[in-house]
C-alpha cells in the first residue's frame, strides 16, 4: 500500500492503524465515476449495507479505482445507521451524486441495493434495509483546497 505509506510518512501518528482497502460501487465503471467525485470535491459521504460492517469515526480507508489502483486515503468523520429511507436532504447532497436531491438519491440507491441484495425486492422492502450513512474527508493525496 504505497499510498498509505506516503500518508504515514506525513502523519506517523496513524502508523498502528491498518486501513481497509476498498472501492465504491459494484463495477469498475461505477468505482471510477464515484472516485472522481471524491477527487474533484462534491462527494463527501457514502452509504453501505450495515451487514457489511460499521466503520468507526476516525478510521481511515484506502480508496481504489475500478482497476484496483490506490487513489485516495479517506477518514471517516461521522457514522449513522438507519433505514435506507431515513436519508435526509443534507446527506443526499453530501454524497455528491446525480442532482444531489433526496428523491434522486433514494431512487439511485434503491436501484443499487436491489442489484447487490435481491433484484426482486420491492421499494418498501429496500426502504427498510439497515444502511450505514458515512461521512468522510479526503486526507490524501494532499490538496490545495
Amino acid at each position: 500500500m504505497s499510498l498509505w505509506r506516503d500518508y504515514l510518512a506525513a502523519h506517523p501518528d496513524y502508523a498502528s492503524e491498518s486501513p481497509v482497502v476498498d472501492q465504491f460501487g459494484d463495477s469498475p465503471e461505477l468505482a471510477d465515476a464515484l472516485l472522481e467525485l471524491v477527487l474533484t470535491g462534491p462527494k463527501r459521504a457514502t452509504a453501505g449495507l450495515a451487514t457489511d460492517g460499521v466503520p468507526a469515526v476516525g478510521t481511515h480507508w484506502v480508496m481504489t479505482d475500478g482497476a484496483g489502483r490506490e487513489r485516495a486515503v479517506l477518514r471517516t468523520t461521522e457514522v449513522r445507521v438507519g433505514r435506507l429511507d431515513s436519508v435526509d436532504d443534507q446527506f443526499a447532497w453530501d454524497e455528491g451524486e446525480g442532482d444531489r436531491s433526496r428523491d434522486d438519491w433514494l431512487a439511485s440507491h434503491r436501484r443499487y441495493f436491489r442489484r447487490v441484495i435481491d433484484p426482486a425486492m420491492s421499494d418498501d422492502d429496500l426502504d427498510a434495509v439497515s444502511v450505514v450513512f458515512e461521512r468522510f474527508e479526503l486526507v490524501w493525496p494532499p490538496t490545495d483546497r
